[in-house]
Formats: C-alpha cells, structure tokens, sequence
C-alpha cells in the first residue's frame, strides 16, 4: 500500500462544527490524502512522515468547506433583470427568456456560477435545473462537465415541468415537457450520471420543480422513480403566499399537506425555501425527517418573506443554505448567506435569539450536509470525514477588532479564502480560482448572456 500523502494546516484558529460543537484557538489539521486525519490544538506533530506541504495559518479560521443546497446556475445569464417583481411576476417576466437557453449558454452560467461560489468557499454545490428547451442540446451534461473544471463535489438535480399555462400552470406552453418525456430523461440522468460510492464527486436527485409547473402525476411518479433508483428528491415548497393560494384553489389543500399526499415528505426529500409554514407544517417536516435549503438573501429579493428557520431547527427540522438563482440573488455567493441568515432571522419575532453565529455557520457547512444526505462525509473537521476545509484570512483591516473568529467570519465583510480543498486538492488559493481561469469564465458568461439576450428579443 502506498505511504498517505500529508498536508499540514496549524497556528490557526479551528471551527470543526462537530457534533460537540468543538472550537480551538489555536489548532492544526492533517490531511491525508483525500480524508481529514487529525484535528486538534496547536501545532502538528514535527516528525509526521509524508508530509507534501506545511501551512501556516496564522491569521485565520479554519473551517469545513460551504455546502450549497439549493441553486439554478442558468440564471447567471439573466440577472438584474425584473428587479421589483415578486416570484410568480418575476417567473412570468423570465420564463420567456429561460425558454431559449442551450447548452453553451448553460455551460458557461454553470461555470461562472460554480467558480463564484468555489471562491467563496464553497466546495460543494447542488443546483437545481429544470429549463429544457427542445433541441436545445445536453443542459443536464453541460452542468456536470462545468462542475468537474472546476472541481467541485456536485449534486446535479435533475428538474422538470409539465404543467403549463393553458393547463393551469405558470410557465408558459413550450417551456414545459410531456410527464413521459420528463420521467424518461430524469430516470436517463439517474442511470447515467449518479454516483452513489463513498466519497462520491457527483451525486444526482429527482426534482420536479414546484407545485405551480408540474402535475400531480409527474410529483408521484418521479416520487416512486427516485426511491426506486435510490437517489434523492428535491423541489420548492411554500416558497410564497401565492404559492399557498395556488394550492389551496387546485387541490384543496396547502403546500405541505399537498407534498404529503403525493408523497414528498420524508429523510430522503429536501426543499427549497419553506417560507410560509405554519405550526402543522413545521411538525410534519419534522416528524418526516424532511430537509430545508433556506435561501434568505433570495427570500429577500422576491419579497417572499421571512422563513421560520429558529422554529424549524428547534424542532429538529434538518436545514442547509442556498444561494438559489442568480437572477433572485445576484452576489451568488453562499459566504454572504450565513450573515444574512442571521440578520433575516432577527427580524422575525425571535429577534436576538433567533440566531447566533455559530448557528449560522452550522446551517453552511454540517446543515448542508445533512440536507444533501452527506453528514457522515462532509460538512465538519473530524477524523475520517472527506477533505473539504477552507482557510478564511480574518486578520486584515474588515475583521481587524474582531476577537471571535466564528463572528468574524458570519458577522464581518466576506473573508478572502486563503486556501480552499476538495478531497484534499487545492480549488483555491490566495483568494483566486486555480481550476478555472475566472477572467476567461466571466468573458464566455457575457458572450453568452448577449446570445441569450438577442434569442429573446428576436
């Protein structure tokens, strides 16, 4: 057997976000190879053998790596657009230009989207696409191969729409699948792309995408096709009050219930936002094991509202967070969410407690993990889980008076990433991309988006 290849991390300050919640002022980590080997309080042992390279991480935070659970990467092309709109008014205004993307378009969101995440800090994303225009090329295939350059672990969910606007729906007629086409080409992304082992860098999950673009058959039925292949299901949910109200008219009952009686609840499902829950709701995600991606920046943005995420983790409800769209959340970055999901969170009638630092860093990094069905691999500093670790330099002039590194990081101005790995591999470094040059990114993003821009005008 081949002698384990070391990285050395110390002289840092250590938040492993553990299940004891263990904290080091200053500490090291030791990696070997693709997993974590060590953590513990100050320096590492001088006589470790194989030892690739020693980092000194005086001036920083040593963190588990951002996990992103909720995203739709094509949208990059259309932000700052339908800027005060809220959702089924913004949907309306965007689904006419999302109808003409094709795959370079799709590629080039993706990485763009992927690259500005990775150099926040994250190192594992999920996105959520559910746009495919016929003969518009491989829009599931173009995501995955934008995730590899930039060598983030992935969850790729593979969304549909078969509910159209003269059947009911919001999105209009040629932006939607059949209910076959769309349980075929889901069930193909199954067979094809998901990875189910140990460690896996591609994971892919079912995801229809809301209760107001998609057929109660095709909830069922891709329901049943995930849990027959053994993936994951994903989707929005009681994300607005017109939402509620569109449910409340079609089927007769709210959200939550809805997703209950087609099958959508449950340790396997997680949804996107989860604003407008009442006590029941609340219960019955808990009671399920069903997972919440919080997206408060976008909440925000769509004017959604205020998402119960203190009541939903003091009932035990699992919760991650997600940047969502671009086109709701411009800075597309996830470094910004756990700030803005404490001060949101502050704003509803827990005020102060609703929310503390450390909590928010946990809805980041381990809640995301638990959300994507990953807890025992990623998500927290310890023995065993995979390498996925950020270095935040939080000595420079933002954080300079602050003494509580975690507040440092949720509280202060985005912290440069000095260092980022995936499986133990450097993604970032010195606050720039190493897998993806970002100036020929950004190029090929507004070359794309002039494309998108003139299909839709023309």
């Amino acid at each position: 057997m081949t002698a384990p290849q070391r990285i050395v991390i110390e002289n840092c300050a250590i938040a492993t976000v553990d299940a004891d919640e263990t904290e080091y002022a200053t500490g090291h980590v030791v990696i070997a190879d693709q997993h974590i080997e060590a953590v513990g309080p100050g320096p590492a042992p001088a006589d470790l053998p194989g030892v690739t390279r020693r980092v000194d991480g005086t001036g920083h935070l040593a963190t588990p790596g951002l996990v992103n659970t909720h995203h739709h990467f094509y949208q990059w092309l259309t932000r700052g657009l339908a800027q005060d709109a809220n959702l089924f008014d913004w949907l309306t205004a965007l689904y006419p230009v999302w109808a003409r993307i094709d795959e370079p378009m799709v590629h080039a969101a993706a990485q763009a989207s992927l690259a500005m995440m990775a150099r926040g800090g994250v190192t594992t994303a999920a996105d959520h696409h559910y746009v495919f225009p016929r003969g518009a090329g491989d829009l599931f295939g173009a995501e995955i191969r934008a995730a590899r350059e930039t060598g983030l672990r992935f969850t790729a969910t593979r969304g549909s729409m078969d509910l159209g606007e003269s059947d009911g729906g919001l999105p209009p007629d040629f932006a939607v699948e059949s209910t076959e086409e769309a349980l075929r080409a889901t069930e193909q992304a199954v067979r094809e792309h998901h990875d189910p082992a140990p460690g896996s860098m591609l994971r892919v999950a079912v995801a229809p995408c809301s209760p107001f673009s998609v057929t109660t058959e095709l909830m069922r039925e891709s329901a049943a096709l995930a849990r027959r292949l053994g993936v994951r299901l994903h989707t929005h949910g009681s994300e607005t009050v017109e939402e509620a109200d569109f449910c409340r008219r079609r089927f007769g009952m709210g959200p939550t219930a809805y997703f209950e009686s087609v099958g959508w609840l449950g340790e396997d499902v997680w949804m996107a936002h989860c604003v407008h829950m009442d006590d029941e709701d609340v219960a019955a995600f808990a009671r399920t094991r069903t997972g919440v991606a919080h997206c408060p920046s976008s909440n925000a943005r769509l004017a959604a509202g205020i998402a119960r995420v203190p009541d939903l983790l003091a009932a035990g409800v699992p919760v991650g967070l997600g940047v969502d769209g671009t086109a709701s959340n411009e800075a597309g970055e996830l470094r910004t969410e756990l700030r803005n999901a404490l001060l949101v969170a502050r704003l509803g009638p827990h005020r102060e407690r609703a929310l503390t630092a450390r909590q928010a860093l946990r809805l980041g990094t381990r809640g995301g993990a638990e959300v994507l069905g990953r807890d025992g691999e990623i998500g927290s500093l310890a023995p065993g889980r995979l390498a996925d670790l950020v270095l935040w330099r939080i000595d420079g002039l933002g954080h300079s008076t602050i003494a509580d590194p975690v507040a440092a990081l949720v509280l202060g101005p985005p912290a440069p990433v000095t260092l980022s790995l995936v499986n133990g591999v450097p993604v970032v470094e010195d606050d720039r991309l190493l897998t993806v040059d970002e100036d020929t990114v950004a190029r090929a993003a507004r070359t794309q988006a002039r494309r998108l821009a003139d299909a839709a005008a023309g």
